[in-house]
């Protein structure tokens, strides 16, 4: 079931068996629900604090649901790429399945991008399923090569202070070295922004002199995808359920208390994916999972048996149609609008502005508007997703 975060459609004759750590598909719903609704408030900056992106430096909720995904992908892939081996697979074929799910991700988000019109000079590369294409290929590569946790510690902790170096001590081209020619993370003269002005023209970048989802900030995210793996591969220990979710909170702690300290030479920045953002997300993400597995696995499942885990299945129910479905529920949120858009009965004016002006005419409270509308487009969503659920339709590769 944790293997479900990857696509191609099969249809199976039972939903998938209760898997031990029902807890991450539980999360990993979570995660997308937040993420079409925030990504769909109607109103831009209209909404609540707690529903936008924070503009630069700093952290809102918001800019948790990316990273978690991410890190989330990496206890996937975990469990999936060890129970492949475990029913005989080589690596060869671990291989080639890894990369070909690699590449229709990246597909998939190129449709994203390019929907409904499919413009070729405007097309953005980068994005987030491209860039979780690429993580995931990279870690399911090194997982492949060598389980071992110090070994994938270590290439964390060498992305995240590697990051550093080249944002604090790099100069950057026709600004200077950050913190002596240049504010460091200025919002155009730091690196990363630099080296994907040289790669891209300003139509194909989200931000026109920069990107989010860029080329050099896809290092540290790459770190954020292994600390989710050490996750994955601590859950896979001998020790109780209760032990794993001890270790797990107390690992977001000190997650959180070292990028706190970073954070005051190395400012916290999701749009730059910046070491101390990698760090405080992922200790907020280990706290989530944890309080998940305390009330899934623990309160929500206390005994084996196809009854208890039938009725743990229905208790959670609502976040598992996004949790056993995550990229298919992703990609249609991000499609649907532009196909509503398609159609314009006031000529200049999208179908989905109009729709939140009507709810905001409605409730002339801006931001409630706004919350009202995230809500309202997340529940069609997830009932297109039921739809997929019930009849026990599962993405996967």
């Amino acid at each position: 079931m944790s293997e479900a975060v990857l696509p191609t459609l099969e249809r199976t004759a039972t939903i998938p068996a209760l898997h031990r750590w029902l807890s991450v598909d539980v999360l990993r719903g979570l995660t997308i629900g937040f993420m079409i609704m925030v990504n769909n408030n109607g109103g831009g900056n209209d909404a609540y604090w707690a529903m936008k992106h924070t503009d630069w430096n700093g952290f809102t909720p918001t800019d948790l649901v990316f990273p978690t995904f991410l890190f989330l992908i990496g206890i996937s892939t975990v469990f999936s790429t060890a129970a492949r081996l475990a029913k005989g697979a080589t690596r060869s074929s671990l291989l080639a399945h890894t990369f070909r799910r690699a590449v229709i991700l990246f597909l998939l988000g190129l449709l994203v991008n390019s929907f409904p019109f499919f413009r070729l000079h405007t097309l953005r590369i980068y994005g987030v399923l491209p860039r979780i294409a690429a993580c995931y290929f990279l870690i399911a590569l090194l997982y492949l090569a060598t389980p071992s946790w110090k070994t994938i510690a270590a290439v964390a902790a060498a992305c995240l202070l590697g990051y550093w170096i080249l944002m604090r001590f790099v100069p950057v081209p026709g600004y200077g070295v950050p913190t002596h020619g240049v504010p460091l993370l200025d919002r155009d003269g730091n690196l990363t922004a630099w080296l994907d002005r040289q790669i891209f023209p300003a139509s194909h970048l989200y931000e026109r002199t920069r990107d989010p989802e860029g080329l050099l900030s896809t290092l540290p995210a790459l770190a954020t995808a292994l600390f989710g793996m050490l996750t994955g591969i601590w859950l896979r220990t001998t020790r109780s359920i209760a032990q794993k979710a001890k270790g797990i909170a107390f690992a977001g702690l000190l997650s959180l208390a070292s990028a706190g300290l970073w954070n005051l030479t190395f400012p916290i920045n999701k749009k730059l994916w910046t070491s101390s953002y990698v760090l405080y997300a992922a200790g907020w993400s280990l706290l989530l999972l944890a309080l998940s597995i305390w009330l899934v696995d623990i309160l929500g499942a206390p005994k084996s048996g196809a009854r208890s885990d039938a009725a743990a299945r229905r208790t959670f129910m609502p976040l598992l149609v996004f949790g056993t479905n995550a990229i298919a529920a992703y990609v249609f949120s991000e499609l649907l609008p532009g196909a509503l858009d398609l159609y314009r009965p006031i000529p200049k004016l999208l179908l989905t502005r109009r729709l939140y002006l009507d709810l905001l005419h409605l409730i002339p409270y801006a931001p409630l508007a706004s919350m009202i509308y995230s809500i309202l487009f997340v529940t069609v969503c997830w009932l297109a997703i039921y739809q997929l659920y019930r009849r026990r339709i599962f993405l996967k590769i």
